[in-house]
């Protein structure tokens, strides 16, 4: 059964350790990722991006994908199916309508009083529904370029403003990570990420988590995050074992054994960054 993401967030904040949230892209991923958190007793949210929910066929698909797999496998963690960046109040509504537990608005392309407008809006129907609710302030950089705009740093005032304004269970900062690949080091800002944590008392969200050092994941934990974002690096690892597999199995032509070929290696991350994050055994 899923569930939202309330109540073990809100553990993960209260115990300082912070819950994975691993990217969907088929259903082998969300298969593996199921497996090895139920293996490793954490809690896990699934996360599935717009992108990805079109491809698979769409919101209700997703939802009967990963609670039919839930059921089948006999998954007993803590299960959250989450929108992950839900770019509209129409997008959060057919999710929420298919069954996800909880969703991501992203209205941080607009002004704050928009963003606030449109949050509260997906938060009133959210809480009909008993859906938890992510909001973003700042603008959390993407893969063209690795490196975060200091100017779209999230301001404290405007995070505690859209906390407050809201009521959203969870906020996700853009303080210096980016999707997809870095260049160079990231530059979170620790400082902000502590203050807005102790002014808005709700979990904090680390988008872009692939390829953020070991030592700056445990601070950012340490300074209020609660749920951290993998996808980019399950996405490199799945893809250098297929392909290593293909170049040596170039007779193999049975699709279950070239896209299993992944599975080990998607695994491995995944275990990895339970163990980093200390959500292991605290389902």
């Amino acid at each position: 059964m899923l569930t939202n993401a309330k109540e073990m967030l809100n553990k993960a904040k209260k115990e300082k350790y912070a819950v994975a949230q691993f990217n969907i892209n088929n259903l082998e991923w969300t298969k593996y990722i199921l497996e090895e958190c139920q293996l490793q007793n954490s809690p896990v949210i699934i996360g599935a991006s717009e992108g990805a929910i079109k491809y698979m066929g769409g919101y209700n698909v997703v939802y009967a994908l990963v609670s039919s797999l839930v059921r089948d496998l006999k998954i007993t963690i803590p299960v959250a199916l989450h929108l992950d960046h839900g770019s509209s109040y129409e997008s959060c509504k057919y999710a929420i309508e298919a069954g996800f537990t909880s969703v991501m608005i992203d209205a941080s392309k607009y002004d704050l009083n928009i963003n606030i407008e449109i949050t509260t809006k997906v938060v009133n129907l959210a809480n009909i529904n008993n859906v938890t609710v992510e909001a973003e302030v700042g603008h959390i950089g993407g893969s063209e370029d690795g490196v975060a705009d200091i100017l779209a740093y999230a301001k404290v005032s405007d995070a505690v403003q859209l906390a407050s304004d809201t009521k959203i269970d969870f906020i996700a900062p853009a303080l210096g990570s980016v999707h997809g690949m870095y260049k160079g080091e990231p530059k979170l800002d620790f400082s902000k990420m502590r203050e807005i944590s102790n002014l808005t008392n709700i979990p904090l969200v680390l988008h872009g988590g692939s390829g953020i050092p070991d030592d700056m994941i445990s601070t950012a934990i340490a300074s209020g995050i609660c749920k951290i974002n993998f996808n980019t690096e399950l996405q490199t690892s799945w893809h250098q074992s297929m392909l290593n597999f293909v170049i040596n199995n170039q007779n193999e032509y049975d699709p279950r054994k070239v896209i299993g070929s992944g599975q080990q290696a998607l695994k491995a991350v995944v275990a990895e960054k339970i163990n980093l994050l200390g959500s292991k055994d605290k389902a």
